[in-house]
């Protein structure tokens, strides 16, 4: 990270909103649900898995969920009808996790109910910053008794992240359980209780992707790093991962390259869809929050087309 990156990200919210979309619309499919599906028709196309995040966590009214719930079950819909290879993901600030917690599990267990059962299809519960850790770990433990197709995220970067691990493997009833997606982690943490070093962070990505395949767990690697992908692809021939056991994740519009060398050796690929009205907001946060991204989006705005 430069500071070039951390100026272009600290300077994002004062740019006017048309700039700031000119800087995200690689990164966003659009505005409608229309909109994802034709770019998770593109990504199938080429032989890429997506996983489709309907954007507006961080809500201020309970009154706020129903229509995300709504909006999430005609993307179940549409996935189905168009027989898209794609599932979805949620955050759970999007469901009132910080406003009331019983609410948005009830909330949550309808949704994954409604695609678990109807379309037999995947629901990923996304990890927030460490006010929601508790919280998300407990809804998605609850979730998972009931309807299996359930997933979750674990930030490589908490320190507590291998215990949190370890207890998920050795509480999960049998396999495939539990299908967890391994990224480093974007939010600013303390120290106490997040590493901060890039290389600290880096083995305990690789460490927790160990942990998963070794005790024959699905996992998500979730990462645009390219040593993180060639260790952890030491580790799938170490314990002889087949390519249904895993999958590679990545966020759209970022280092489509990489992406193609990745499959280009054989491992499959997914890449996260975020669509809707409320785009502004996340882009404006994950940039500031990850100023590195901030940086790469501004080189790929100016590089000549060929």
């Amino acid at each position: 990270m430069t500071v070039f990156d951390k100026l272009i990200a600290r300077t994002l919210p004062y740019v006017p909103k048309p700039l700031v979309w000119q800087f995200s619309k690689p990164y966003v499919a659009g505005n409608t649900i229309d909109d994802a599906v034709r770019v998770v028709k593109e990504l199938n196309a080429e032989k890429v898995m997506a996983t489709i995040d309907v954007l507006g966590e961080f809500i201020h009214s309970t009154d706020q969920v129903a229509p995300t719930v709504e909006t999430y079950k005609k993307v179940l819909d549409v996935i189905d009808k168009e027989q898209l290879e794609a599932n979805i993901s949620i955050k759970l600030t999007a469901f009132g996790l910080l406003l009331d917690k019983e609410f948005c599990a009830d909330s949550v267990m309808n949704l994954i109910g409604y695609a678990n059962s109807k379309y037999n299809n995947f629901v990923r519960i996304d990890m927030e910053d460490s006010a929601c850790t508790d919280d998300t770990i407990e809804i998605y433990e609850r979730a998972r008794k009931q309807f299996p197709k359930t997933g979750l995220v674990i930030q490589a970067y908490l320190r507590r992240s291998m215990a949190d691990v370890q207890r998920l493997i050795q509480e999960a009833p049998a396999k495939p359980d539990p299908n967890l997606r391994i990224c480093k982690g974007i939010y600013i943490e303390p120290e106490e209780i997040a590493f901060k070093d890039r290389q600290e962070i880096r083995q305990s990505f690789v460490d927790l992707v160990e942990m998963m395949i070794k005790n024959g767990r699905y996992v998500g690697i979730a990462t645009h790093d390219e040593w993180v992908v060639t260790e952890t692809e030491k580790i799938i021939k170490k314990y002889n991962a087949q390519p249904d056991q895993y999958e590679y994740q990545m966020l759209l519009g970022v280092l489509p390259d990489l992406r193609r060398k990745i499959q280009a050796n054989g491992h499959r690929v997914r890449v996260y869809v975020p669509f809707g009205k409320d785009w502004y907001g996340y882009c404006t946060r994950r940039l500031k929050e990850n100023p590195a991204l901030a940086g790469h989006v501004l080189k790929n705005l100016v590089k000549p087309k060929k």
